[in-house]
Formats: C-alpha cells, structure tokens, sequence
C-alpha cells in the first residue's frame, strides 16, 4: 500500500474501534440493563485507552502521564482550551450529519424519531460520564445536577445559564444555542425539538438524581423570549 492508502486504513481503524466499543457497550445493555453495562464499560474504558494511549506513545515517541498524552499537556492552556471546545464542535457537527443523512435518504419524520431515541441513550451516558469526573455522590441533588449541566458537550458549544433558583428548584435557559442561531441567519424558522429536548433533559436529570423531576418552560416549536431559546426547571418534590 501506498503511505497515503495506510494513513487512510488507519484513520478507518480508528473508526472501527470506535464503532466496536460502542456495539460492546449496546449489547451488554441488550443483555444486562444499563446500570451493569456502565459499570462493565467504567473497568473496560479504563484498561482499553491505556492500553491503546501507551502503544500509541510507544510507536509515535511520546510519554503517557497518568493516562493522558504527554503532547496535550505540553500545548498552551489556550490552545488546550481551544481544542477542548472544538472536539465539543464536531460532537455537534457528527450529530448533525447523522440527522442529515437520515433525513436526506428516509425524510424528517424518521429522522427525528431516530434523533429522539438517541438522545434517551445518549443522555444518560454523558450524565454517567460527568458524574465520574466530577466524582458525585449517587444523589448529588439540585447542586449536583447544577454542576453537571456545566460539564456537559453543550456547555462549550452553546451559550447557557441559570435562573429562578430556590431551595428545591432551579431553571435552565439555553440563551444561545448554535443550531438555532445558525437556521436564524439563514432565515429559517427554530428547529422543532421540543420531543428531543424532553427526551434528552429528562434522562439527564434522572442519571444525575433519579428524584429530580424536569418540566419544559418553552423548547421550539413553543414560542419563547429572544433571550433564549428553550428553557427548563429542574426541581425536587418536597417529601
């Protein structure tokens, strides 16, 4: 093979890799539910990257610190947070292309339904994967789910924040979000993602606390404020 054909089958192999951990993660949830999935995934994801960073460093000449590649640590901390935010971008774009493509071959109706059903999974890892970052407690209530909506993907794609905060609730407004801002400067009217929305905000709140209730204020097609675009209160019933 030519040096242009193996950097492409690596690329590819990167891929493949990618794709079996998440088959592996989907059947062990098929079989077992997902709580025994996640905690099967946490022992697999832990031995899998370092194995994988460390022949990596061995064949490309760099050291490994604490599972993290040495070259990243080495980069600036604003070049280190402009990657940061750019791998948050093409999350985004990678969900975009997927909802594309569905709609493009199948229409919106299927595409939506699939966006829908990705996001009652999709939420609730990212919930387990914020948790483990920030070390949480099973139920870290209304504080915890606070601190965890920061660390979520959109966080660093979309501009957010927080309002009406009581004792036992809090709301959540999505002042920019950059999908929407997009369809805007095109002239297009809001996306409609109200259902996705409701999927993806209840599952999240739930992974974080299973007490914690989540009710939408205003998500596209409702009407809503030029100040945001979709707003949702997160509270805990008072026993």
């Amino acid at each position: 093979m030519t040096k242009k054909e193996n950097a492409s089958l690596i690329i590819d192999f990167f891929h493949r890799t990618m794709m079996h951990h998440a088959m592996w993660f989907a059947e062990v949830q098929h079989q077992m539910g997902r709580e025994k999935a996640l905690k099967v995934m946490d022992e697999a994801w832990k031995r899998s990257s370092l194995i994988q960073m460390k022949r990596i460093g061995k064949i490309l000449g760099f050291e490994i610190n604490d599972g993290i590649p040495q070259p990243l640590l080495d980069l600036s901390e604003e070049k280190l947070k402009a990657l940061r935010d750019g791998m948050a971008v093409n999350w985004l774009a990678n969900d975009g292309v997927w909802f594309q493509a569905v709609e493009l071959e199948h229409g919106m109706n299927d595409a939506k339904r699939c966006n829908d059903s990705c996001w009652a999974h999709f939420s609730p890892f990212e919930a387990w994967s914020v948790k483990r970052i920030l070390g949480l407690s099973e139920k870290p209530g209304l504080d915890g789910l606070k601190k965890a909506l920061q660390y979520r993907l959109y966080n660093f794609v979309n501009k957010q924040s927080f309002a009406e905060e009581t004792e036992n609730s809090f709301t959540f407004r999505m002042n920019e979000c950059r999908v929407q801002v997009a369809r805007k400067r095109k002239g297009l009217a809001d996306y409609p993602c109200k259902s996705g929305g409701l999927a993806e905000y209840t599952t999240f709140a739930e992974a974080i606390d299973p007490r914690i209730k989540t009710k939408v204020i205003a998500c596209p097609p409702d009407p809503h404020p030029v100040d945001y675009y979709c707003a949702w209160k997160f509270y805990i019933e008072e026993e």
